[in-house]
């Protein structure tokens, strides 16, 4: 009598397991002037098909930044300013604002970059000098994995007058499933504090692994600030 079905795939599930650990089959399935959000302006683009299909975009950053026109930008670089959190400005279709709030963990690298820059941020000059505003945005690019099947596959069984035969197909997988992928913006905008204008903005977006533990928020905040800071006041453009 020929072994039923689910015994024999018992079997060799079990026989497979116990071999010394040897895997059966390894698988892995205008804010302040012309052309701020127009055509220069690239969102970061990432595959809608999963980041085990496509290129990885982890921890690379897009950059873009505008400066002031003419005499307006002599000013940068230079002088007091203070960092301050950029208000809030509602969604225009939620009326939620569009923003994390407050960070001192952002606010404090910005200022950072901009002390390396030239700027005195420990005197403040009320009415004068400048002030930085600074604002995070965070958004799910990918959504989480779903759990992993340990064990899965398939099995064939096939009877002729010369005799049976088995075929069996098993794929194990015990890797855990991925965190989502998380877009983080960093937003900012200097202005003369006197007169309001703008004199300097830019943003720079990071996509990182949620759980990914080389992605703090203190590595993310330096990270960001250091590129769209890098060569400031004169380094322009995009990115």
């Amino acid at each position: 009598m020929l072994p039923s079905r689910s015994a024999v795939l018992q079997t060799v599930i079990v026989a497979s397991l116990g071999l010394s650990g040897t895997a059966l089959l390894a698988q892995r399935g205008g804010w302040g002037g012309p052309g701020w959000d127009g055509p220069g302006w690239r969102e970061p683009a990432w595959s809608g098909h999963g980041a085990r299909q496509a290129p990885s975009r982890e921890g690379k950053v897009d950059v873009a930044r505008f400066r002031a026109e003419g005499d307006a930008a002599l000013a940068l670089g230079h002088g007091a300013i203070t960092v301050v959190p950029m208000a809030a400005e509602p969604d225009s279709e939620s009326g939620l604002p569009d923003s994390d709030g407050p960070n001192p963990t952002f606010e404090a690298a910005v200022e950072d970059r901009l002390v390396k820059a030239g700027y005195d941020t420990v005197h403040p000059a009320p009415g004068s000098g400048q002030t930085a505003e600074v604002r995070i945005m965070r958004a799910q690019a990918e959504p989480a994995e779903a759990p992993h099947k340990p064990v899965s596959g398939e099995m064939t069984m096939g009877v002729s007058n010369r005799g049976s035969m088995l075929g069996v197909a098993l794929a194990y997988d015990g890797s855990k499933p991925r965190g989502a992928l998380i877009s983080t913006r960093l937003e900012a905008r200097i202005r003369d504090r006197s007169t309001g204008a703008v004199l300097w903005e830019g943003r720079a977006d990071i996509i990182t692994r949620e759980g990914d533990q080389r992605w703090t928020e203190q590595a993310v905040a330096t990270k960001l600030a250091g590129v769209l800071f890098d060569g400031f006041p004169t380094r322009m453009g995009e990115r």
